[in-house]
């Protein structure tokens, strides 16, 4: 694995093995970002932080954490109040559990990432874990501190290295109540067929040939722009004689 900046360093608690670990960022975002400005001379719209009781800007050295009661009430929470909480997994993924991966609902995916091992005494109980884990069919269950607060993870192997995916707590998974019709329907067998046909009509893809066409083309308008070119224009929509007819649903 190339050199990558490691975001959190600790180690992961397995029994009574320890192995030392690097957290790393498995993914990265590849999406355009814009600048707010302002339209008639193209300056920089910034944001500055204002004290709504004094109605006057303060500095980051003034800015603390408050939480607000259901009253409205702030209620000011200090750093030393949440050193003193009880928080085990500061500075170590404690596994607590290993499950069948179909058991983890993939709504509860989170963020991702490689943990790399830490040193070369690391090396020994990290394959330890990773031929374990490959052996089992079965993907670690742990629990990990970050950015201030407990979270929940899963371990899993990809090629020669675990990564671990971030778990959303069951309960900020909302149950899809409301979501699904609410009226009653008959789906035909000859409907399902129709279904069918047009899935093996779509067929598989590689999912490495799916790129983001979107921002490709954002990227040309800004290369465009910067070099005092005129955007090419996108492609008219086709018009609609030259569309397939649409697929009348159902039969």
């Amino acid at each position: 694995m190339p050199q990558v900046r490691s975001i959190w360093n600790g180690a992961i608690s397995f029994g009574l093995v320890s192995i030392p670990i690097k957290l790393v960022n498995a993914t990265e975002s590849h999406s355009i970002s814009f600048r707010q400005i302002h339209t008639e001379d193209g300056g920089r719209i910034r944001y500055r932080k204002f004290c709504d009781l004094e109605d006057k800007e303060v500095t980051t050295a003034e800015i603390g954490k408050g939480y607000e009661d259901a009253d409205g009430t702030i209620i000011p929470i200090t750093d030393e109040d949440l050193s003193h909480l009880p928080l085990p997994t500061a500075k170590t993924i404690e596994i607590v559990a290993f499950v069948p991966a179909d058991r983890i609902d993939p709504l509860q995916m989170d963020a991702a990432y490689y943990l790399a091992a830490g040193g070369a005494p690391a090396a020994k109980p990290y394959t330890l874990l990773r031929e374990a884990l490959k052996r089992s069919n079965k993907v670690a269950i742990a629990k990990y501190a970050l950015r201030g607060r407990e979270r929940l993870g899963m371990l899993r192997v990809v090629g020669d290295a675990i990564a671990m995916h971030g778990l959303l707590w069951p309960d900020e998974v909302r149950a899809p109540e409301g979501v699904a019709p609410d009226t009653d329907v008959t789906v035909r067998d000859k409907e399902l067929d129709l279904a069918d046909a047009l899935m093996d009509t779509l067929g598989e893809v590689d999912l490495e040939d799916l790129h983001d066409e979107y921002r490709e083309a954002v990227e040309e308008v800004v290369a465009a722009k910067a070099a005092g070119e005129t955007p090419r224009e996108a492609p008219a929509a086709p018009s609609p004689s030259s569309c397939p007819a649409p697929i009348r649903w159902p039969p």
